[in-house]
């Protein structure tokens, strides 16, 4: 069974934004690893319009920035106006300002039109959203990448067999949903049922919680 996600979007909006200056301390180095490994498998290139879908503090709006050069460009949303200013900033030292455009607004309700872009990334987002909502964000973000279009996404996923660690992170997001927000999902299931061709996968941990990063090809 799929943990439920008590937290209104309300609540997470509020939170990240009271986080937005310390979250690279707080969590962003224990995920970074993850993070940069479904960059390496999405491999977005020169030229390529790319989405990131929960950019947070803008590291993978910059590495992404870098990978599609001059002639390609990276849109990017999130719900936090308080990441946003975070990551506007990043961008900004970083030079890139020029193929970037960050949205604040609500990753299951994109404001682009279908078959927008090359590639679509997420990265410890896809979990924030509860059991009934997964399919529609998964089809929104199908409906917005072009055919052929690949959809990078890393997530907490469930052990092949119940540990210690799970459990306890369960019983953390069931008690502390506004600070535990993550949860572990089916992520290939998932994707697939979405009408995903997944082409490649790693798996890896997260102090004990199993991180799965795929890719799939619409």
């Amino acid at each position: 069974m799929i943990e439920p996600v008590t937290r209104s979007r309300a609540a997470a909006k509020a939170n990240y934004d009271r986080l937005a200056g310390a979250y690279e301390l707080v969590s962003g180095r224990f995920e970074a690893p993850h993070r940069e490994e479904g960059l390496r498998l999405l491999a977005a290139r020169e030229g390529e319009q790319v989405l990131e879908v929960g950019f947070g503090t803008g590291a993978c709006v910059v590495s992404l920035a870098r990978a599609v050069g001059s002639t390609g460009w990276v849109k990017a949303i999130d719900l936090s106006p308080g990441m946003r200013a975070v990551a506007r900033a990043r961008v900004e030292r970083a030079g890139l300002g020029d193929r970037v455009e960050l949205v604040t607004g609500d990753a299951a309700a994109l404001p682009w039109a279908v078959q927008s872009f090359d590639a679509v990334f997420a990265s410890f987002v896809l979990e924030l959203f509860d059991t009934p909502e997964l399919p529609t964000v998964l089809a929104e973000w199908r409906r917005v990448l072009r055919s052929g279009g690949r959809l990078g996404v890393v997530s907490l996923v469930p052990p092949p067999t119940p540990r210690l660690a799970t459990r306890l992170y369960a019983w953390a997001h069931r008690k502390l949903p506004t600070l535990v927000d993550c949860r572990a999902i089916p992520l290939r299931e998932l994707v697939e049922a979405a009408g995903f061709r997944v082409e490649q996968s790693t798996l890896a941990s997260l102090a004990g919680l199993p991180v799965e990063a795929l890719v799939g090809r619409r």
